[in-house]
Parts: C-alpha cells; sequence; structure tokens
C-alpha cells in the first residue's frame, strides 16, 4: 500500500491502554498522528501529547467524526466497552457504524481494528460476541478493514496480566474455579504493536481476520504458574469446579484491583477458549516472530520494576491565611466543602512533587491504615477499593487511577483534584490549590468537596465527620512537614 511517513493517521482509543502505546510507536516510526478523544484533558501528561493532532469529538455523535477523519488514510479503531447493563452491545454497534459510515465518506483507504479470539457459534461472552460483532459492523460500510483478534495480552498496566499478577502475587494456596483451566493463547503487548503498524504497510491484510496469538497455547493457571516461575514464588492451584462464574467474579474482585464489574465481564469471557485457529497471520506477516510467554512476563515486571509503566487499563480558591481559620466547613449550592490552609516554607514545585507522590506503594503520610480500611470496606461493597494502585510512583496524569480517586484536573505547581470512585451516597473530590505568599512561602489549600444525595449523603457526611476531619489535618500537615524537608 501506498502509506509513507508523510500519511496523517487517526487513532482512536489513545486515553485507553493499546492506544495509549500505539501512538509513540507511530511516532517513532515517522507517521503523522491525530488523535480523537471525547475528553482532550485526558491526554494532559503524556510526553507525545505535542507531537499529535488532536480533535475531539465522540463516536456516538456522528456529526463530531467528518472532521476527524478528513484527510486520514488510515485509521485504528480501538474503541471496546466494558460495561454491563443491556445495552452496552447496541452501543458498541451504534459506534463502529457510525465510524465506518464517517471514514467511508471521507475515502478512508483502511480501518485497522482489535477484536477478541474465540469461536462465534461456541457459546461466547456477550463482551467476547460484542467485539467480533463489531469488526463486521466495521466492514459494512465497504471500507477495507484489517481485524486483528487477540486473547491475553501480556504487558505492564494491561488488565488480563494485572489480573494474573495480582492473583499469583497475593494468593499462594489458590482455590480454582473452572476458567482457570481454559486454554488461551498469550501475546506480548509488543508483537500486538508490531502487527498493529505493521498492518499499515502491508497490502495483504486488507479485508482479512487475521488470529494473533504468542508461541504457547496454555491455561490460566499455567499463566500463574509460569508468572510464579519468573518471580520465584511456589504456587500451589486447587481445581473447585463447582464455584459458579458470579462467586469467581467476586473472587477475582477481592483479590485485584478489578472492579466487580469488570471482573465478570472478564470471567465470564475466559469460559471460553481463545485459540488461533488460522495460521495466516505467518503468510501474511512471515517477519514476525512472537515473544514465547515467560519472555512476555519478563519484559513486563521489569517495566513494573523500571516504573516505566506507559498507559494502564485503569490506562475529572486561593488566598492569604491573614485572619482566616486554618480550616472552614461551608455549604454552596449543596455541596459540602472543607476547607484547610497552611503556608509551607518551600516553593510550588516542590509542595506539588509531594502531592503528585501521594497513594499507591507509599500511601497517604498519615492513617495510612485508616485509608487501607476505608478501601477494604469499598471493596466490601463492590467497588474498586485502593488496590488498584497507581501507574506510576511519582508521574501524575488526568484521567488515570489513583487508588480509589480519579484525576480530575492537573495545572502544574498550580491545582491537583481528584474525584472519588468509592461507593459513597454522593460524590466527592479532593482538591489541592497553591499559591505563592508575599512572603515567599507557598499556600497550600486543601478541599474536601462533598455533594450529598439526599438524607443517607447528609448522615454519611456528618456521622463520618469526627474521622475524616483527623484524617484530612493530619494529611495537610504531613504534606507540609513532607515538604520543607
Amino acid at each position: 500500500m501506498n502509506i509513507d511517513n508523510q500519511t496523517r493517521i487517526l487513532v482512536t482509543g489513545a486515553t485507553g491502554y493499546i492506544g495509549g502505546r500505539l501512538v509513540p510507536a507511530l511516532l517513532d516510526k515517522g507517521y503523522l498522528v491525530r488523535v480523537l478523544v471525547r475528553d482532550p484533558d485526558r491526554l494532559e501528561g503524556r510526553v507525545w501529547l505535542p507531537d499529535v493532532e488532536v480533535v475531539k469529538g465522540d463516536v456516538l455523535v456522528p456529526g463530531t467524526l467528518l472532521s476527524a477523519l478528513k484527510g486520514i488514510r488510515a485509521a485504528y479503531y480501538l474503541i471496546h466497552s466494558m460495561a454491563s447493563g443491556d445495552d452496552f452491545h447496541q452501543r458498541d454497534l451504534q459506534a463502529a457504524e457510525n465510524f465506518s459510515t464517517a471514514a467511508k465518506s471521507e475515502n478512508v483507504s483502511q480501518i485497522i481494528y482489535l477484536g477478541g479470539l474465540g469461536d462465534y457459534e461456541a457459546d461466547l461472552s456477550e463482551h467476547l460476541k460484542s467485539r467480533q460483532d463489531t469488526g463486521r459492523v466495521l466492514a459494512s460500510s465497504g471500507v477495507p478493514v484489517t481485524e486483528f483478534r487477540a486473547a491475553v495480552i501480556v504487558g505492564s498496566g494491561s488488565i488480563s496480566f494485572e489480573m494474573i499478577r495480582y492473583l499469583t502475587e497475593r494468593v499462594p494456596v489458590m482455590v480454582c474455579p473452572r476458567w482457570v483451566y481454559t486454554r488461551t493463547q498469550p501475546i506480548a503487548i509488543e508483537d500486538v504493536l508490531t502487527y498493529l503498524i505493521s498492518a499499515l504497510t502491508t497490502s495483504n491484510a486488507l479485508n482479512k481476520i487475521i488470529e494473533i496469538g504468542g508461541q504457547e497455547v496454555i491455561t490460566y493457571g499455567e499463566m500463574m504458574l509460569g508468572y510464579a516461575e519468573v518471580r520465584g514464588l511456589k504456587r500451589i492451584l486447587i481445581p473447585v469446579p463447582f464455584l459458579t462464574p458470579k462467586l469467581s467474579a467476586y473472587w477475582v474482585h477481592w483479590v485485584t484491583p478489578v472492579s466487580a464489574e469488570i471482573a465478570h465481564a472478564l470471567v465470564e469471557g475466559l469460559r471460553n477458549e481463545a485459540l488461533v485457529t488460522d495460521q495466516s497471520a505467518q503468510d501474511i506477516f512471515p517477519d514476525i516472530i512472537p515473544t514465547d510467554y515467560q519472555m512476555a512476563v519478563k519484559t513486563a515486571l521489569e517495566k513494573l520494576a523500571a516504573s516505566e509503566v506507559e498507559t494502564r487499563w485503569t490506562d475529572a480558591l486561593t488566598s492569604s491565611l491573614g485572619v482566616q481559620a486554618p480550616v472552614q466547613l461551608t455549604t454552596l449550592e449543596g455541596v459540602i466543602m472543607e476547607v484547610r490552609r497552611t503556608e509551607i516554607q518551600a516553593n510550588r514545585e516542590r509542595v506539588f512533587q509531594v502531592l503528585s507522590g501521594l497513594g499507591g506503594e507509599r500511601g497517604w503520610l498519615y492513617f495510612d491504615w485508616a485509608w487501607q480500611i476505608r478501601g477494604v470496606i469499598d471493596r466490601l461493597l463492590g467497588g474498586v477499593g485502593l488496590r488498584r494502585g497507581r501507574r506510576d510512583p511519582n508521574d501524575i496524569r488526568v484521567g488515570e487511577a489513583l487508588d480509589f480517586w480519579r484525576v480530575e484536573e492537573i495545572d502544574f505547581g498550580v491545582k491537583l483534584r481528584l474525584r472519588s470512585e468509592m461507593i459513597t451516597p454522593g460524590e466527592a473530590w479532593l482538591q489541592y490549590d497553591l499559591e505563592n505568599t508575599e512572603s515567599e512561602e507557598v499556600l497550600l489549600r486543601q478541599t474536601a468537596f462533598f455533594a450529598p444525595r439526599g438524607l443517607p449523603g447528609f448522615l454519611y457526611w456528618y456521622v463520618l465527620y469526627p474521622i475524616h476531619s483527623l484524617v484530612f489535618s493530619g494529611l495537610i500537615r504531613k504534606i507540609k512537614e513532607k515538604s520543607e524537608i
């Protein structure tokens, strides 16, 4: 195909796990890259952001797609819902139809899509069916589609690898439901990216469904034991075939950072074998030799150890202290605000560095055990808990998970806002604002926002306020101490 490095490529799903790694890989090859995102703020912090063109749009809103696809030669469709409910499948198909129709209108020459392995006739889960149906809808408009189908993707930060990693690290004797003995064909993230990029210049890949996998066919249990071998751990698997998918999903939810909702979708998909049955990938891409499983695990662990995780699956008020009280509790338009202030003898860069390092393995500086207990309670209620951790111990980006928070806004050296994803009777945020003072110190303001839902929300806030007050007062004090070291 006539695709060179002056060709503009569109990447959807750039805030996701695959898309976030594909973009810099395309840039390294010299391609001109445009990304389509619903919220451009979620790209803040990506080192490649200055090198790409960003277009705001939504695949469920057809009118936003034509400008994104104008002048595009090839487009990557890397969008897939992991939501639950009766309509997620229809939303996936509608999004694919909107995209393919707009691509046809703008004379796009190729759509490259990453779907899932599995026999459609073998009682696939709804999510796997949706992924394969999405590929068919993308091809329905007549634009040539290259559809890759993969099973478990092994890479630092991928949801499948993180599930295997946490199960193996945390549970020395594992009670194993039936899906642990399902066969699959895991593939390294580096190999997936190689296939995706090679499709741009391989004419034989047009209008093809290409199954890709690693060198071995193994069970999920063997994946856990293989991971344990690389880590030097001894693990025992005990089969318990009568454990239902629902109970199994709760087990995964409790042991790993995966929420109960996503765990259920994953477990449903794991009941099906996901194997390469068509060897056409070898004929179409003879130069690509997939990595073996243990090497893929070693590479992923090396990136984790070096804090070089590019994306995760999990890949949205200042004044001088004067005579103001150090803490104020007010209500504005139904939102309760607890504001604490302190002056810090350090520059704003240093204070923001401390703020950017909160959570994860370092913990929360003050009463970390209380944060841990709150995370356990959230997990018991089916929430995300603290086990999602953070992508990097020092770097922080808009849109990424930070324990049971979501980073909602960053203005480096000025503002950091976190939105709670805990199960609570209301919406909660934690915000930090920094400002220089006349005495050349930094004024740090810590604001806890809570928008209660009805009477349960108000009861939740005021019953727990004594504990929250103790924790938040200690937290801002420890931030001050750590910043002044």
